[in-house]
């Protein structure tokens, strides 16, 4: 048996056909023209989906009336030849030659899921993950919360897109939990393709989920520009100087508390994005084009004062260190405490307020200020500018900026051609 055989064996549950020892009776039928002997037993049928199905069938033996007729006797040496096969158990070689190839339908879910997380969410190749702890702790709670309770015990064969679509709609609270369980789903049967464990033709059950319009939880907001100087005059360094990387650069805040000295070069005015830290864990930025070189303009001062003030100035040393252990990076929840401190004391705290909200606004105020959304997209490190799209934000005075040069542009057209013109009063909304 191959590799890849035994590992289908494993995930379908080594399903096979009972081995049963039967012994029905020789009966013999009087009510049709020409009598016959015949014995009934039991047949087990392995489906495609693997599944077991049983049914009860009849054997006819042979006359028991007329010129080539048997005896009961007779019959039954006959019954017992047909017997002697599917009655006789097989070694466990000879079970394996004989036994039918596994079908992709028969795949177990749960059993596909968990050596996907086993072999791709928690493998570690030369001392690093194959994927990010934070992204590593998101799958594996979905995969125990969610999905395996729901589907563990449903055969490839058995997904039905009504029924994933039904299970989506009542377990998730957002949009964004429905796509991450969906696309979890799809990834497992993708990465079983990657290993030949599915053939290339298996129709990946995913394929027709499709989700309903996109809904946020939360109102997409961003702190005004007054709003964000009032809360950044409430904090102190290093919280200060953090946040206002984040709001400079466009920074995740798992990237300015992963930076160390050697990350810093002040005499070009830059740091350069090279790694991550999230909850203690040191991992690679997130995405390929997230490794990327920001320059810090205004802050270069204020980084050449907060170096000078380290501890620790070695190329190794964290730009951000603990208080209690210089030796570590600080952590973000310290950074989140003290900005929403500062934001309810001047009455512009809102659910979702955090470091991500100064990213948020970074894109939007620089393609405010004349940037292009390829360039907000490359400086935000985005793996694409649909991502760019989406954080994003049409502020009401931006709008309202863009009205007024509208009105400004006809009113001067106005002039041109002398003819009286009259600026409709136009109604400004609020884009969420």
């Amino acid at each position: 048996m191959g590799w890849n055989e035994g590992i289908l064996r494993a995930l379908t549950g080594d399903v096979a056909l009972r081995q049963r020892v039967q012994h029905p009776k020789i009966n013999e039928c009087k009510d049709r023209a020409k009598p016959y002997w015949f014995f009934r037993y039991w047949h087990d049928e392995l489906l495609a989906d693997g599944s077991i199905r049983t049914t009860r069938k009849r054997r006819i033996v042979g006359p028991s009336k007329g010129p080539n007729a048997l005896t009961k006797k007779q019959a039954e040496a006959e019954r017992d030849k047909f017997l002697a096969e599917l009655n006789a158990a097989p070694s466990r070689a000879e079970a394996a030659a004989v036994q039918q190839p596994v079908e992709a339908g028969a795949i177990l879910f749960g059993r596909l899921a968990q050596l996907w997380r086993k072999d791709f969410v928690e493998r570690e190749v030369g001392g690093r993950s194959l994927v990010a702890k934070s992204t590593r702790a998101k799958y594996v709670n979905h995969l125990e919360n969610h999905i395996l309770p729901r589907w563990k015990d449903t055969r490839l064969a058995e997904f039905r897109t009504k029924d994933v679509l039904d299970w989506l709609q009542e377990t998730c609270e957002s949009w964004y939990m429905m796509a991450d369980l969906r696309n979890i789903m799809s990834g497992i049967f993708t990465k079983a393709q990657e290993w030949e464990l599915l053939p290339e033709t298996f129709a990946n059950p995913m394929r027709r989920v499709k989700l309903p319009k996109k809904w946020k939880v939360r109102p997409e907001r961003i702190l005004t520009e007054e709003e964000t100087v009032r809360v950044l005059a409430r904090l102190e360094d290093p919280h200060l100087l953090i946040c206002e990387t984040c709001i400079a650069t466009g920074t995740r805040i798992s990237e300015v508390t992963g930076l160390k000295i050697k990350h810093l070069d002040l005499e070009k005015g830059c740091i350069r994005i090279e790694q991550r830290h999230w909850r203690g864990d040191i991992d690679a930025p997130k995405t390929e084009k997230s490794r990327r070189t920001l320059a810090l303009a205004n802050l270069v001062d204020r980084y050449r004062r907060w170096v000078a003030g380290l501890e620790h100035r070695d190329p190794e040393a964290w730009v951000f260190p603990q208080e209690e252990d210089k030796r570590k990076p600080l952590w973000d929840s310290g950074v989140r405490q003290a900005l929403k401190k500062a934001a309810v004391a001047e009455g512009c705290d809102f659910p979702g307020l955090g470091p991500h909200s100064f990213r948020r606004a970074n894109i939007t105020w620089r393609q405010e200020v004349g940037g292009s959304s390829i360039e907000a997209s490359r400086i935000a490190g985005h793996a694409s500018t649909k991502i760019t799209e989406d954080y994003t934000v049409v502020q009401l005075k931006r709008q309202e900026e863009l009205t007024r040069r509208i009105q400004d542009k006809l009113a001067k057209a106005a002039k041109r051609a002398n003819r009286p013109h009259k600026v409709a009063e136009i109604r400004v909304e609020q884009v969420a």
